[in-house]
Formats: C-alpha cells, sequence, structure tokens
C-alpha cells in the first residue's frame, strides 16, 4: 500500500529507512531528510515519488539510474556519500569495541573500472544483449553506456555481444563475460555455461573463438580455461610486469590498488622481511619487495606461477619467495613466519580467522590488512588487538564507485 515516509537515515546496504509504527522500511534510492512516497510491502517500499528532495540530491549520470543493480547511490553529492562509507567502517569496528583513527574515504573517478561481469541473454527478437542485473531481481537491464567503466571496455560492449552469442547455445546457460582491460588488450573469461549436456560444442567455440578473433581479444577463456589467446594478457604491478591467469583475482580499479598499495609499503618501511598473505599475483609482492625479502603464499597455483614469471620482468627487487598454499586450510604458522617482522595479509571477503590466529602468535611489529569487507576485518583485527596489537588507522577505500560496496587497509602495530 502507498504510504507517506520520511527517510531518517542510510542503511548499511544504501537504502534509505523510514521509522514507522509497523517497523522499519527500508526506500531504495533515496536519501536522509526526504519525504517520499513509497509502495510499502514486508518492510520494503517501492518509491512512487519524491515528495521533499533532499539539498544532497544531484543529477545521476547513467541512463540505466534507478533501473539497473549497480550504481545505486549516484543520486548522492559525493562528500556525504563518501563520509557515508567510512561511517560504515566506523560503525563495524564498533561491533567488536574498536576505536581507531578513520582517515577519510578515498575516492576513484568516473570511468575508471577496468574489469566488469556483463551478463548475456537473448531476446524474444532473437537478440543478444549484454548488461547488469536489476535491482533486486534476475532480469538483465542492457547497457550500452557505463559511467564507472573505462571507455575502452565501453567501446566494445557490441563486439563482446557477438562473442557472447557462441555461449547461448543451451537454454540453460547463463553466460557471464567477465572483461579485464590490460595492457595487452580485453581479457575474457566466459563462466555459466550450461555443462551437464556436454558443455560448448566444437561449432560452437570455433564460433566463439572467431568472434573472439574480430573483437581483437587478447585472450577468451571459459571458465578458465584457454579457448583463443593472441596475446598474453599483462599487468604491471609496481614495476613488475606481470601475466594475469585466466578468471585471475585483479583489483577492480587501478586508483584504488595504488591507494592500497601506497598505505601498505608505507606501513612497512624499515622491515626486514614482509609476508604477504593471500598474495595473488602479487598486487602488493612486487612494491613490497622494493623495501625488503617478500615471503608470498596465495591458493590460486595460477597466481603463483603469474607471480614467479613477472620476477623477471624488473630490476631492483629484494627476493621473493613465492608458495601456493591454502591458508584457509593450512594457515601459515609462526614458524613459517619466523624471521618476518611485517606482515600483509589481503583475504577474501570471509576473512582469514584462522590465520589471523597464527598471525597473532608471531613477533612481528607490524601487520596491515586490507579488506573488502568491514565486518569480517574487524572480528580479525579484534584478535590481533586481543595479542598485543594496535589499530593505528583505518583507510576505507571506494573502489566500487556509487556501490553500497567498502573495502579498507588497516595499519596494527604493537
Amino acid at each position: 500500500m502507498s504510504e507517506l515516509l520520511k527517510i531518517v537515515r542510510m542503511a548499511g546496504q544504501g537504502d534509505g529507512l523510514a521509522e514507522t509504527p509497523g517497523g522499519p522500511v527500508f526506500v531504495p534510492l533515496t536519501l536522509p531528510g526526504e519525504t517520499v512516497r513509497a509502495d510499502v510491502r514486508d518492510g520494503r517500499g517501492d518509491l512512487i515519488e519524491i515528495v521533499e528532495a533532499s539539498a544532497q540530491r544531484i543529477v545521476p549520470v547513467s541512463p540505466q539510474y534507478g533501473d539497473c543493480g549497480g550504481c545505486s547511490l549516484q543520486h548522492w553529492a559525493m562528500e556525504p556519500y563518501l563520509v557515508w562509507k567510512g561511517e560504515q567502517v566506523r560503525l563495524a569496528l564498533a561491533r567488536e569495541a574498536i576505536e581507531t583513527d578513520i582517515e577519510p574515504t578515498v575516492a576513484v573517478p568516473m570511468q575508471s573500472r577496468r574489469r566488469v561481469a556483463l551478463h548475456a541473454r537473448r531476446t524474444e527478437q532473437g537478440r543478444v544483449i549484454l548488461g547488469f542485473k536489476a535491482r533486486k531481481s534476475w532480469r538483465l537491464v542492457e547497457v550500452t553506456e557505463c559511467p564507472v567503466a573505462d571507455p575502452r571496455l565501453v567501446a566494445a560492449f557490441p563486439a563482446l555481444a557477438k562473442v557472447a552469442a557462441a555461449f547461448l547455445e543451451h537454454p540453460k546457460s547463463a553466460p557471464t563475460l567477465h572483461v579485464t582491460l590490460t595492457l595487452d588488450g580485453l581479457d575474457v573469461d566466459v563462466t555459466g555455461v550450461e555443462r551437464k549436456s556436454g558443455g560448448l560444442s566444437a561449432d560452437r567455440q570455433m564460433q566463439a573463438i572467431r568472434a573472439a578473433r574480430d573483437a581483437d581479444l587478447a585472450r577468451l577463456s571459459l571458465a578458465g580455461d584457454t579457448l583463443m589467446m593472441q596475446r598474453q594478457p599483462r599487468v604491471n604491478f609496481g614495476t613488475a610486469t606481470v601475466p594475469v591467469p585466466p578468471g585471475g583475482f585483479l583489483q577492480a580499479v587501478p586508483e584504488a590498488e595504488a591507494a592500497m598499495t601506497a598505505r601498505a609499503v608505507a606501513a612497512v618501511k624499515g622491515a626486514k622481511k614482509i609476508a604477504d598473505l593471500f598474495c595473488g599475483s602479487g598486487t602488493f609482492t612486487f612494491p613490497l619487495a622494493k623495501v625488503a625479502p617478500v615471503l608470498a603464499a596465495d591458493a590460486s597455483a595460477a597466481g603463483i606461477a603469474a607471480l614467479k614469471a613477472g620476477i623477471g620482468s624488473t630490476s631492483g627487487l629484494r627476493q621473493i619467495t613465492a608458495e601456493a598454499r591454502d591458508l584457509f586450510r593450512r594457515p601459515l604458522s609462526p614458524y613459517d613466519l619466523k624471521g618476518c617482522d611485517a606482515i600483509v595479509f589481503d583475504p577474501p571477503r570471509a576473512g582469514a580467522q584462522d590465520q589471523t590466529a597464527q598471525i597473532a602468535d608471531t613477533k612481528a611489529s607490524v601487520v596491515v590488512g586490507v579488506s573488502c569487507n568491514p565486518v569480517t576485518f574487524a572480528r580479525d583485527a579484534r584478535m590481533l588487538i586481543d595479542a598485543g596489537f594496535r589499530l593505528e588507522t583505518v583507510t576505507p577505500i571506494d573502489q566500487f564507485l556509487w556501490s553500497a560496496h567498502v573495502e579498507l587497509v588497516g595499519v596494527f602495530r604493537r
């Protein structure tokens, strides 16, 4: 039913929150202080109209705004939006009774994303479209412009749609094209192709390869298996040039990556030996190796192989020792980390509870935690603090512009 609501604050997922006699109501695309009319059901409101707009409301730049599930906060002025991001970090830390200095949120520019995940579907008219999912829905919103993506990615969307057509062979296939801009062109890894019926046929594989060559892709892979490679995709980590594994992890925005690595390197200055845990292909490893020898570990064997391949691409680095190891099942022990007086760790969203427990028992004097989830970071931070560390500072990083997602770098010292 339609209700008139007063938005009192922003909730953690980026929806405006109104307090009503029936309980809180979450209304997307609204701002604190606004009076809105919404269709309310089960604690959620679908916005009908903004009766009284906030002074912080600005004109969205995306033509898909309001329908596309991404960039849902682009109606909010930048300054209060970034302050809110920092507040989400403060609240996550407060739940673990942690207080520290929280630096201003580091912003990233528009058109800076070098990675996008494009869903592909065939319309009833037979046309293949690429896009992102609608808010709270499986429906696909076709995207022809994207204000957060690098323009070179956007320019390739029509050619990528032709590549995607080959992967729509089976009616149950729902392909997603994971597109990465590298030094050598676009690297595309496709997931979501139905496999129970035998996977992609040889004819469709050849169709995909021809389309990839026509699009001048550097590489095309299917769930990590290379179908076609014209050029080895590479990226720079510090002064090193590193080959990207098919489907390998890479920070989404170079400016965010630079902000993270700069803070990690500054924190470990003067270290004699550094451990880089959950190192991927060496995002932090190579900049850290300008400071001291580095022990690097990650579960991805392909990532570690890429890291090792990048070692010979530059000079002036201290020794790098890299090991493929699942740090969830076999975390590095204090014995393994002996001699490391600085430790950097950048785990997935689940955090690194078991590995953090081992770090707490080492003799390291400084630990840098990089996280894409403030909640699990706060949980792991509490373990380090209880072991005698002090969380010196936290820097929120707004890697995913206009989303509720926030990343951070935290520096701990004994």
